[in-house]
């Protein structure tokens, strides 16, 4: 379909077609032993496809609708052989993701009547959520922006030293207090100097305990509440980090921190060490958020912002 244009450069996308191999393996191995031998989309087919998809962790509700739109194609197509399968995945899909208005941006660019833009990152221990900022803060100064850090994680000393360590390779300034430190105390003097350095970009890390949900809204209730009183309508964008590695396990998280804050916008990380790709798909659908940003190795590159066209394209190719 005329959609499927070349949107990224041959380096990008080979980064991206890199960093999606294992999951497009795992599927078209799985979906070449689920049509051997046939030669048009039945009804067995549909089902070892709609398998196939749940186990590639798309999740049972994507996939429902998925099925449902090749089952409509198949029906008004009247014959479909299966080597059109293929190309009617990549376009359900890309379809299906145009419903959240996501996946649209092909580089790294903020709101420019915004400044600054403060983007307040959250996510659980382990997701990667500290390297995803240092890769942020890094694509956004390569852009042209001043960026800002802050280290409002305060309960782990080792999320304070590790950003620290990512805005010092940046070669970016970070606002950040002893361990223990009120967080929104942090995220307030951070957006005190972002304003006083005439800054573009503010991100602000914050801590990702899910052990008492009551507690995470309050204390990022507390920092958002405390950030207005420097800059009047921030946070712009609540960025949720996601583990793609874990699967559905990535779906919870995403149920547990909606629940708990506004959550905009999303980053789906460590994508290249799993067969499980298929997630983004699933959560971009099922959540109605759009995914922004995904990581796709573990080069300071390998974040990449998240085209729906390129990422369906190098999966399903």
């Amino acid at each position: 379909m005329s959609f499927f244009k070349r949107i990224f450069s041959s380096e990008k996308k080979e980064t991206l077609d890199k960093g999606l191999e294992k999951s497009k393996t795992n599927f078209f191995s799985k979906l070449t032993k689920a049509v051997a031998g046939k030669s048009k989309v039945d009804d067995e087919v549909l089902d070892n496809l709609e398998e196939i998809l749940v186990a590639s962790d798309v999740g049972v509700n994507t996939t429902l609708k998925i099925i449902t739109r090749i089952e409509n194609r198949v029906a008004s197509d009247k014959y479909l052989g299966i080597e059109e399968l293929n190309q009617i995945l990549r376009e359900e899909i890309a379809a299906l993701l145009s419903e959240t208005n996501t996946g649209e941006a092909t580089e790294f660019v903020i709101p420019t009547q915004t400044k600054p833009y403060v983007l307040m990152v959250v996510g659980v221990n382990g997701v990667g959520k500290t390297t995803t900022i240092g890769k942020l803060a890094y694509q956004f100064k390569k852009a042209g922006y001043n960026v800002v850090l802050g280290a409002a994680d305060t309960f782990r000393a080792a999320a304070i030293d590790q950003l620290q360590i990512w805005a010092d390779r940046v070669g970016v300034p970070i606002v950040r207090q002893d361990m223990g430190s009120d967080p929104a105390s942090v995220a307030f003097d951070t957006l005190q100097s972002a304003v006083a350095q005439n800054a573009d970009i503010v991100i602000i890390d914050t801590a990702g305990r899910l052990h008492n949900k009551i507690n995470l809204m309050n204390e990022l209730t507390k920092v958002k509440r405390v950030m207005q009183k420097v800059v009047g309508d921030a946070p712009h964008d609540v960025l949720l980090v996601l583990d793609g590695s874990t699967g559905q396990n990535a779906f919870e998280q995403a149920k547990q921190f909606t629940a708990a804050t506004e959550v905009t916008c999303l980053a789906v990380t460590k994508l290249d060490g799993t067969a499980k790709g298929g997630v983004v798909i699933g959560i971009s659908d099922q959540f109605k958020i759009p995914v922004k940003y995904i990581g796709v190795g573990e080069g300071i590159e390998d974040l990449q912002v998240f085209n729906k066209y390129e990422f369906v394209d190098s999966f399903f190719k």
